[in-house]
Order: C-alpha cells, then sequence, then structure tokens
C-alpha cells in the first residue's frame, strides 16, 4: 500500500458521513491529535504497538467500517514505514568436523534401538505375568457364581451421582490493560484485589478472572482495556475519573456488535 492511501481512506470515510474529529474524539474517547495523526501517517505521534490498533478498532466501529479490514490496510501502511533494512548475513562460525553430526546421528540411533528392544522386553514381561494372573484367578473360581441384576432391585435409582451432571463452566476471563499516560489504576477480579498502583505511560499488564473485572482509572482516556482480544468500551469520560465492571455478557455483545455490517 502506497504511502497515504490509509490516511486518506480514514479521512474520506470520515468526511463521507459527515462526520468531524471532534464528533469521533467524544463517541470513541481518542484525542484528537491521535485521530490527526493518524489521518496524516505520522507514526511517530502514536503512541504505538496495542494503542494503534486499539484506536483504529474503534474509529472502524464508531464509523461502520469492517474492523480487521481496517486493521489489514493499517498494518500495511505502518509496516512499510518501520519495516527494517536487512543486513547481509555474515557467517564468521567456523564449519565443524563432518564427523561430529555422523557420531550425532549413530548415537541416536543406538539410543533409539536399546528404547524400543527395552519397550519390547517389557511388554512381553508384562503379558506373561497378566496371562498367569488369569490363569491363577480362573482356576481359583467357585463353579457358580450368584448375580444381582442391580437395575431390578427394590429401591434402585437410575439418577446420576451427585455432581456429575452440571453446567459447563465459564469461559476463562483474560484482560489487557495498556496506559497511554501515566494514571492510577486498580483492578479487582471475583472480588480479589489484583492492583491499585500507577500504570506507568506505554505499559502494558494482563490479569486473570473466572466470572468478572472491575476496572477504576483515574483518567479514563489514558486507559485502553480488552478483554480475551476484544477492545472494550472506554472507563469513563475524558480525562475523568471511571469505573466499569467487565463479564462474558460483555464478550458476548462485542461478537454481536462485531459481526454486524
Amino acid at each position: 500500500m502506497a504511502r497515504g492511501n490509509f490516511g486518506e481512506r480514514l479521512k474520506r470515510e470520515r468526511e463521507l458521513r459527515e462526520v468531524s474529529l471532534k464528533e469521533v474524539t467524544t463517541a470513541t474517547r481518542i484525542g484528537s491529535r491521535f485521530l490527526e495523526a493518524l489521518e496524516n501517517e505520522e507514526w511517530e505521534k502514536l503512541p504505538g504497538g496495542i494503542f494503534n490498533r486499539g484506536f483504529v478498532r474503534a474509529i472502524a466501529r464508531y464509523l461502520g467500517l469492517d474492523e480487521e479490514n481496517l486493521l489489514s490496510e493499517y498494518d500495511m501502511a505502518h509496516g512499510e514505514q518501520s519495516l527494517p533494512t536487512p543486513q547481509p548475513y555474515e557467517n564468521k562460525i567456523p564449519r565443524p568436523p563432518i564427523w561430529i553430526p555422523i557420531a550425532m546421528v549413530v548415537g541416536f540411533l543406538i539410543l533409539l534401538a536399546g528404547l524400543v528392544a527395552g519397550g519390547i522386553y517389557g511388554w512381553r514381561s508384562f503379558a506373561a505375568h497378566r496371562a498367569a494372573k488369569r490363569s491363577s484367578t480362573s482356576t481359583n473360581l467357585p463353579a457358580e457364581t450368584p448375580t444381582r441384576n442391580a437395575a431390578a432391585e427394590p429401591g434402585a435409582s437410575s439418577q446420576p451421582a451427585p455432581g456429575v451432571a452440571g453446567s459447563a463452566g465459564a469461559i476463562p476471563l483474560d484482560l489487557s490493560v495498556a496506559a497511554s499516560a501515566a494514571t492510577r489504576v486498580r483492578i479487582l477480579a471475583d472480588g480479589a484485589l489484583l492492583l491499585d498502583a500507577e500504570l506507568p505511560a506505554g505499559e502494558t499488564r494482563h490479569f486473570s478472572a473466572r466470572q468478572h473485572f472491575e476496572v477504576t482509572a483515574a483518567d479514563s482516556s489514558a486507559v485502553l482495556l480488552e478483554l480475551n482480544g476484544r477492545a472494550m468500551p472506554p472507563v469513563g469520560i475524558p480525562g475523568g475519573p471511571g469505573t466499569i465492571l467487565l463479564s462474558e455478557k460483555d464478550l458476548r455483545q462485542a461478537s454481536v456488535g462485531s459481526s454486524q455490517p
């Protein structure tokens, strides 16, 4: 993709819908300077990494565009700018003597043959012991063995034992918390406190839970959340504190939202 195609397309889609940068900022809580940097493909002005991809997802969702297609175009445009120049390979390691790999192959074959022979010997010994045990057991059995039909016995129940049947367990939840600017973050997983400290800019943390997360941030616009790889709504209003509760229900809502045209 030529330089400028991604940014021009993003700006054109926004203008076709008669949406201003301020409206996008209000809806997605992404700073206007980041939106302008994306449309101008000024990658050095963006925080980079997971933040950039989160911005593209949020903008695509708000404008009604396909998230995966827009992310692919972003990766192509950004990759052409950040692709490192391949360096010529210099082989400075001397070639080992030819007998070393041959000796290794021979040693491996000898070890493999020993393992196979040991396995065959062990299996034959076990089979002979089992046959002798069966022969001894059949010799000591009485001529007639009474049998009982548990199904016909009075009071017998066909109900399964308690705890055998049940609903499937909840999907394990994985929360990714990234900060575009330093802010204080508090994380509760299933009611247990996992984090209550200042998260530095550019740092990403991962947390696990079985049922739900409760996330509180002093600066809502500085925190980007992903639940099991899906972008979540902002914590609160831009520049202010906020709290959000995330559970498996939010994953289902995100799946329904991403499947809509």
